[in-house]
């Protein structure tokens, strides 16, 4: 995925760039990563439009996926001498 936030108008098949992001998706009951049609749409279907169609609270789903794609903070770099 492309560096930036995700909001409301990122696609599915950007988000789905990370794979911690289909297990947030999952996690909210939105099937997308797993339906054979949404395969044929995710270049089109915003997070926004999928929220709403599952009755999904998009401020949440957001924040677990700006959260989840994140990832742990890199470990700092240790330079000896």
């Amino acid at each position: 995925m492309s560096a930036g936030k995700i909001t409301g108008e990122t696609t599915i098949e950007e988000i789905l760039k990370n794979p911690r992001a289909a297990l947030v998706l999952r996690k909210h009951g939105i099937p997308c990563p797993t339906c054979p049609m949404a395969r044929f749409e995710m270049g089109k279907l915003k997070v926004r439009d999928v929220a709403e169609a599952y009755g999904v609270d998009l401020e949440e789903l957001l924040e677990a996926l700006n959260k989840a794609v994140e990832g742990p903070p890199k470990p700092k770099r240790i330079t000896c001498c």
